[in-house]
């Protein structure tokens, strides 16, 4: 599997943290920071805005480094992945993204319907 994938099916290539990061861009990174801090309701500076990617080494956006509640349970069911778990299909942690974003289920090789 593509190491970009993350343990929930997103692709990080796609993720304009990671983007922003990958390109050194101080003006994308102002732009998600601020997107991010509206629709999480939390206030996220561009200084956080840094992330290779979940599953590969480098730095993290700090919600994926150790906040996720999907990448902590792949994590210690030491798992590749959501689609390595057998009770993906029930997960409601899972959910948050499989629930409503077929490219992750895709992503993941997985089908079905999810709590």
């Amino acid at each position: 599997m593509n190491d970009f994938i993350a343990y929930c099916g997103l692709d990080c290539e796609k993720c304009e943290a990671r983007i922003a990061t990958t390109n050194n861009d101080d003006e994308l990174r102002q732009k998600v920071a601020k997107e991010w801090s509206v629709m999480n309701k939390h206030e996220i500076t561009p200084e956080m805005i840094n992330c290779t990617g979940c599953r590969v080494p480098g730095v993290k956006f700090p919600f994926c480094e150790s906040m996720c509640p999907i990448k902590i349970c792949s994590s210690e069911k030491k798992n590749e992945t959501c689609a390595d778990c057998s009770e993906v299909a029930t997960c409601e942690k899972a959910a948050m993204v499989l629930g409503n974003n077929m490219e992750a289920r895709e992503n993941l090789g997985i089908s079905g319907s999810f709590s």
